[in-house]
């Protein structure tokens, strides 16, 4: 079984998300990037556009962002987004 981390995917009015997965892909600012479990910890803007998670079961999930904030930390991933569809 591959490893997980947690992501949380919040904006100012909900919880969007909070789960285990095991990859996600989103476009920062400064370039797009992908996130492993037990990834080096870094924070960044978010561009708009899409956030790409894959779950341990082998779901598939799209989140499109307006922009926001990622910081990744201690197998802990949290997303604060100003609004996802």
């Amino acid at each position: 079984m591959e490893a997980t981390f947690r992501i949380e995917v919040l904006t100012a009015e909900r919880v969007v998300l909070d789960e285990q997965i095991v990859a996600l892909q989103a476009c920062g600012t400064e370039g797009c990037f992908g996130v492993l479990a037990h990834h080096a910890p870094f924070s960044t803007t978010l561009a708009p556009g899409p956030l790409s998670l894959r779950f341990a079961d082998g779901r598939r999930e799209v989140l499109r962002l307006s922009g926001g904030v990622f910081e990744v930390e201690g197998n802990h991933a949290v997303v604060l987004a100003d609004a996802v569809e």
